[in-house]
This record gives C-alpha cells, sequence and structure tokens, in this order.
C-alpha cells in the first residue's frame, strides 16, 4: 500500500469502535471553573523570586 491508502476493513473497523454510548463518555467541561484565584504570602517579590530560581536549580 501506498502513502494515504487504507484497507477497507480498518475503515469498518473505525465506524464500529464509534459506536459507544455518550452516557459513558468524560465529559472534560464538568469541572471547568471561571471564578478567580489569589492568596496572600508575607514573602516580598524579592524573596519570592529567589525561591523560584532555587527551584529551578
Amino acid at each position: 500500500m501506498g502513502f494515504g491508502s487504507y484497507d477497507e476493513s480498518e475503515q469498518e473497523n473505525q465506524q464500529s469502535d464509534a459506536d459507544y454510548d455518550e452516557d459513558e463518555a468524560i465529559n472534560v467541561h464538568d469541572n471547568d471553573h471561571d471564578g478567580r484565584v489569589s492568596f496572600e504570602s508575607e514573602a516580598d517579590q524579592d524573596e519570592l523570586l529567589d525561591k523560584l530560581e532555587q527551584m529551578k536549580d
């Protein structure tokens, strides 16, 4: 078979694989969050940048 060729049986297998129950499907948007995240820290910007550099090393 050349590039782009396919066997007809492969095409039939793809169609049969597509038969599934949508109730069993996973909805990736069930846990979407459109809110805001915030936190407070005692560290100043320089301390946080130093910690980041340490983590990178």
